[in-house]
């Protein structure tokens, strides 16, 4: 892993306000019809607005008792600072993601459940309820953000396909396509990018699997089509343009357990009070604005989560 320093800076004059944002989305509500080509520019691939049903869908509604209270960040500080090494190690890869197509994608459901399918995701979307929902982004370089995502409920994709008893966690795969992601040819790393859950990780009210950000479609640097979030897990948990989920009875080996298992665990859970060995975890630089933020416990989450770790004594909570 190659960590180089950041190659851009928004001043505050830069800075969207929150009411103007706002503002723009209630403008963007009533005329979705007519802005469906703005609104998809930043596809790529074969998806085109004209093609996509999200055109009609966004932005959803919000789901207020699962939003956070923070400050937005900027929609181009986001969009421009980001992890994907399918498509390199710096974080400016937007050009370098556009060439992921993002339709047709299907996405199959296996391994220990009742009824195990294949899909694409826009017959997918069909069959799910979408909301936006504001949460806090954490990675574990010890940078964050806080964003509008747009989605729904991993519980929703886990009870259509009815786990079986024996079935203990979720392992979720990402796309695997060398000739569009150059990174992904190096031999060195485990591809394709594998994550997990616990059922019960997978099926609380947070686990969610997105598919927009800022009341528009997801834009490749975030993991078009569909992408995990788990807000209370460091950010390399949330894996991008996921394929697979399969249902396994034993713990799977994540993509960065693998790679490097003294520094990245299962869990990931976001915690101040365990350092990884090259970042602390104490506080957090919030993009956009650059603010320093102290880091909580469960990235401020613990209300819904806690309860799910409290039979982990023995295992650090990051590990």
């Amino acid at each position: 892993m190659i960590r180089r320093r950041r190659s851009w800076n928004l001043s505050e004059a830069e800075v969207t306000p929150e009411a103007l944002f706002l503002d723009r989305r209630r403008l963007l509500a009533g005329l979705a019809g007519g802005i469906a080509g703005a609104a998809f520019a930043g596809l790529s691939g074969p998806a085109r607005a004209a093609e996509d049903p999200l055109a009609g869908l966004l932005p959803a509604a919000r789901n207020a008792g699962l939003s956070v209270a923070d400050p937005l960040t900027p929609e181009a500080a986001a969009g421009s600072y980001n992890n994907f090494y399918e498509f390199g190690f710096s974080k400016s890869i937007v050009a370098a993601s556009k060439k992921l197509p993002v339709r047709p994608w299907r996405i199959v459901v296996d391994g220990l459940c009742d009824t195990p399918f294949e899909i694409d995701i826009d017959d997918l979307l069909k069959k799910v309820t979408l909301e936006e929902r504001i949460c806090r982004h954490r990675c574990v370089e010890a940078w964050s953000m806080v964003v509008p995502w747009t989605g729904f409920k991993l519980a929703e994709l886990v009870a259509m396909a009815g786990p079986k008893a024996e079935a203990k966690y979720l392992r979720m795969e990402t796309f695997l396509n060398p000739k569009v992601a150059p990174y992904q040819s190096a031999a060195q790393y485990p591809w394709p990018y594998v994550e997990g859950l616990t059922l019960a990780e997978a099926t609380n009210e947070l686990a969610f699997l997105a598919v927009g950000i800022y009341g528009k479609p997801m834009p490749t640097q975030h993991g078009a089509p569909l992408r995990l979030v788990t807000p209370w897990k460091y950010g390399f948990k949330s894996a991008k343009s996921l394929v697979k989920f399969s249902f396994v009875a034993k713990r799977p080996e994540t993509f960065w357990s693998a790679l490097g298992p003294s520094e990245y665990g299962f869990w990931a859970n976001v915690n101040p009070d365990v350092a990884h060995p090259r970042w602390s975890q104490k506080m957090e630089r919030r993009l956009g604005p650059e603010d320093m933020v102290a880091t909580r416990i469960w990235n401020g989450y613990g209300e819904q989560v806690a309860g799910l770790y409290k039979d982990l004594a023995r295992e650090k909570l990051y590990m």
